[in-house]
């Protein structure tokens, strides 16, 4: 048997890698539909750390990095993080080879965030532990398309995230020195759905857990808050996609369910004015990116260009 010309080894190698790609989690579909799979399934991988970045913001105690103090003071606050998102457009069949763009939208998520004292530590600050709370809102009507599952934790059309975590301090706010911490947070948010088969080609459900680290230095001078510090963040979650594909009525297409995992570093900046108790500060931060082996090219999503985020909050301490 004459062995194959070089030209056709590697075209064939080429086709039998691009229909693995494709076939790993969509091989309930084929043709078209196959390709519109794998496209639904590339967006969620997109997507999701954008999510995760929207409800974990920077700060977790919004315009400082000192710890509170031990027993007896609290702080509680009222904040709104906002991060650009792409989606792609849901009437994408699977005939071309760049899936178009289709909403993008600076999406806001509300938050009411707390930290409580419960050890004061040592004299310098080391050791103090502070215990934080978060409630997490993401509106579904921030996008067309957009709904929470209907057995998902809810307040009316809005998803309803909880957090949890810790704060321990390394040095207390002294003279020329910052107050400096480092805290753990683990938040998630119920499954949101994009799109919908009985309309559009495609829909796909997703749900997040996110593990927040950060390290925060901050100063106060006179009536100016600063704070500033770097971030780690994995994001994990399971997906769902499902395709419109054409079958008789009786028949439902298959969902095809996968699992998410990524991880993003950050950094961020905090600036505010101080009066008494209460602080007013505004949040610019930096998402780093990465590069996810996406196998759908999309126009305007990138995934290894990083992405900054905002947030503007009002917080009270004694």
């Amino acid at each position: 048997m004459r062995p194959a010309p070089l030209c056709c080894t590697v075209a064939l190698a080429f086709a039998a890698s691009t229909l693995h790609a494709q076939a790993a989690e969509c091989g309930a579909y084929s043709g078209d539909s196959q390709r519109v799979c794998t496209a639904a399934v590339d967006a969620t991988r997109s997507v999701h750390p954008l999510l995760g970045a929207i409800v974990s913001g920077g700060n977790p105690v919004l315009g400082t990095g000192s710890p509170l103090g031990g027993p007896g003071h609290f702080s509680v606050t009222a904040r709104v993080n906002a991060i650009e998102v792409v989606l792609p457009r849901l009437s994408y069949d699977g005939s071309s080879a760049i899936v178009p763009r289709g909403q993008k939208v600076f999406a806001p998520a509300p938050q009411i965030e707390a930290a409580v004292g419960v050890y004061g530590g040592l004299p310098s600050g080391l050791l103090a532990v502070d215990l934080l709370g978060s409630a997490q809102l993401l509106p579904a009507g921030v996008f067309d398309d957009l709904r929470v599952d209907e057995d998902a934790r809810r307040i009316g059309d809005v998803a309803l995230g909880l957090g949890f975590g810790a704060r321990v301090g390394i040095l207390n706010e002294t003279g020329p020195l910052p107050g400096l911490s480092l805290s753990v947070m683990r938040r998630d948010l119920p499954a949101l759905t994009y799109g919908d088969v009985a309309a559009d080609e495609f829909q796909y459900a997703i749900d997040l857990r996110a593990t927040n680290v950060r390290l925060v230095a901050s100063k106060q001078v006179a009536f100016l808050a600063l704070a500033g510090g770097l971030g780690w963040d994995k994001y994990t979650g399971d997906g769902v996609i499902r395709v419109a594909e054409r079958r008789p009525p009786s028949v439902s297409p298959p969902d095809v369910p996968f699992e998410l995992s990524t991880s993003r570093a950050s950094a961020f900046l905090n600036a505010g004015f101080s009066l008494a108790v209460v602080r007013l500060v505004a949040e610019v931060g930096y998402l780093g990116g990465k590069d996810q082996e996406l196998t759908t090219e999309f126009e305007d999503i990138d995934t290894t260009e990083g992405k900054f985020f905002g947030g503007l909050g009002l917080r009270v301490g004694f």
